[in-house]
C-alpha cells in the first residue's frame, strides 16, 4: 500500500484529502505543522508528500529544502498543495524542489486523486 504524508494544517483539508486518498487505496499519514512533517517524513518513509506551503512554524517551502537536503527523499515526489496563484505557485514549487503543485480547493474529488496518482507513477 502507498504511503502519503500530508502536511497541512487546516483539519477539514487534511481530513478531505485522506478521505479522498484512503477511498483509493492509500495509506494517509498527517501532520500539522513542518517540524512534525519532517520528523514524521523521516520515520515513516511516505512514497509522496503533499505540502502545504502556509503552514504555522515553517512555511512548506522551507520544509520542502530541509527534506530535499536528505538523500533518503531525493526521489520522493513532493508536491506543493497550496491557494497560492497558479504562476506564483508553479514557480516556488519548482524553486525549492517540489515536483509539482495543486491548487486549493479541491474542485474534483476525481481530478485530484488522478493527479496524485501520477506524481506516484512519474
Amino acid at each position: 500500500m502507498k504511503k502519503i504524508l500530508i502536511v497541512e494544517d487546516i483539519p477539514d483539508n487534511a481530513e478531505l484529502v485522506r478521505r479522498i486518498m484512503v477511498s483509493r487505496g492509500f495509506e494517509v499519514l498527517h501532520a500539522a505543522d513542518a517540524e512534525t512533517g519532517l520528523e514524521m517524513a523521516m520515520s515513516s518513509h511516505p512514497d509522496l508528500i503533499l505540502l502545504d506551503l502556509g503552514l504555522p512554524d515553517h512555511d512548506g517551502l522551507t520544509l520542502a529544502g530541509w527534506l530535499r537536503a536528505e538523500a533518503a527523499f531525493g526521489q520522493v515526489p513532493i508536491i506543493a498543495y497550496t491557494a497560492w496563484p497558479p504562476e506564483a505557485a508553479s514557480h516556488m514549487a519548482e524553486t525549492y524542489g517540489c515536483d509539482g503543485y495543486i491548487g486549493k480547493p479541491i474542485g474534483s474529488v476525481k481530478e485530484f486523486a488522478e493527479k496524485i496518482e501520477s506524481f506516484l507513477k512519474a
